[in-house]
């Protein structure tokens, strides 16, 4: 079977190609991807490319498909895995492998070390070690984009369970949020901060009382608060308040005041910004835990921290990167349960439209950039769509769609895409 996919060969050589997949061995599951997200992980990998900890090495030679957030539709199954898996079944994968049995020095997984599996292509083969290692996950909800969505979601869920708080004098630390706390999302209005506002105001198995969430922009804080209200959160036990910060003459005060001076419990930085990081760190709460959630693309990035506070009032900071096996099946659970993740999307593409984007998503606006892999298609911003309309009936189609969701994606305007794609023009 022929796909298409977009390849890596080296920095900032990302090709659009279109190549003969092997036949699958009993061990391999082919499979058909719908739609890819593209992360900032594969702008850094492409930007790295060798020398990034997951690619391998002989990219020239042996290119490897981009792409790591993504769902489908299996549609061929080795022997191996019938028992488990069947041609029709939709699907995502927990990417996090970190497979070490591959090339010397690097932590294989899908979108950054396979040649036949990544989220920008038409059909990939998936591998044996993703089934081994139970990565391969099935979607049972509606449309596609939510599962392909699943995967940033699990590294915010992750990010939750991986704070912690202790009992002095116990040494027992206590893991996960702080159930009826203060908590702070400082720059959190980007598209992994939608996420975390969206798990946060919908949990119901432990939640914090307050939740503050920062930016400097106030269009982007005013685009949130119409996403994830101030309302729907209060239905469910949670106050929920969008604060500029950039309009404070001093932050870290005005910040720790509306708490009544006690400070947040739990702060989540999702900017690799030294002054947002001493910002987190000046209104933690006595056992205050800092989770810095933004990975910076810098080796050397450093940030003050009060070690006084460390000392005599506990605080302490922690950091993760994506989420593991139980993160992503519980993701995929809340989509199942329509937890929409359409908040996080701005943009939608085709295939043709990845290795530009990719390369350039520093610099592009909004939040995230949705690939449907089978069809050619600029990247268009969904509030676009409206204006394009007036050339193209199928963007006028998907405009009204959009509109009557709030100006979001949902799965009527994936649907309508996917059947009306070829008259896009």
């Amino acid at each position: 079977m022929k796909t298409k996919a977009v390849r890596l060969y080296g920095r900032k050589d990302l090709r659009l190609e279109e190549f003969e997949l092997p036949q699958i061995k009993d061990d391999e599951i082919l499979a058909k991807v719908v739609c890819d997200s593209l992360c900032m992980s594969s702008y850094k990998a492409s930007t790295e490319a060798d020398k990034h900890k997951r690619v391998p090495r002989d990219i020239d030679k042996n290119p490897v498909i981009i792409g790591h957030e993504f769902a489908g539709e299996i549609v061929e199954v080795g022997s191996k895995w019938t028992d488990a898996f069947k041609a029709g079944d939709k699907f995502s994968i927990q990417p996090a492998l970190n497979y070490e049995d591959g090339p010397v020095g690097v932590l294989s997984a899908p979108g950054y070390s396979y040649r036949y599996i990544g989220g920008d292509a038409t059909y990939v083969i998936i591998p044996k070690e993703v089934m081994e290692k139970g990565c391969l996950l099935k979607y049972n909800g509606a449309g596609y984009y939510p599962a392909s969505l699943s995967e940033p979601l699990s590294c915010v869920i992750g990010a939750m369970h991986a704070n912690y708080h202790t009992t002095p004098g116990s040494y027992i630390h206590k893991m996960e949020i702080v159930d009826g706390g203060n908590m702070a999302i400082l720059a959190g209005v980007g598209p992994m901060g939608l996420a975390a506002i969206n798990y946060v105001i919908n949990r119901t198995d432990r939640k914090p009382k307050l939740v503050i969430v920062t930016d400097i922009d106030q269009t982007r804080l005013d685009r949130a608060a119409s996403l994830y209200t101030p309302e729907k959160a209060a239905e469910n036990g949670i106050e929920l308040r969008y604060v500029n910060t950039g309009a404070m003459e001093d932050a870290v005060k005005e910040l720790r005041d509306i708490t009544g001076g006690k400070g947040y419990d739990d702060v989540f930085v999702f900017a690799p910004v030294a002054s947002v990081i001493q910002q987190a760190d000046g209104i933690l709460a006595f056992d205050g835990c800092l989770n810095f959630f933004a990975g910076p693309a810098n080796p050397e990035f450093t940030a003050p921290l009060n070690f006084y506070n460390v000392h005599y009032a506990y605080t302490h900071v922690v950091g993760t990167s994506g989420g593991n096996m139980d993160d992503m099946v519980e993701a995929l659970e809340l989509m199942g349960k329509e937890l929409d993740p359409a908040g996080l999307v701005t943009h939608i593409g085709g295939l043709d439209a990845v290795a530009e984007t990719t390369l350039n998503l520093p610099n592009i606006p909004g939040g995230k950039k949705l690939i449907y892999t089978h069809i050619d298609m600029d990247l268009t911003a969904i509030a676009d769509f409206e204006k394009k309309g007036e050339k193209c009936p199928i963007f006028k189609k998907l405009s009204d769609i959009c509109t009557r969701n709030n100006g979001l994606w949902s799965v009527e305007a994936e649907e309508y895409l996917l059947a009306n794609a070829d008259n896009l023009g």
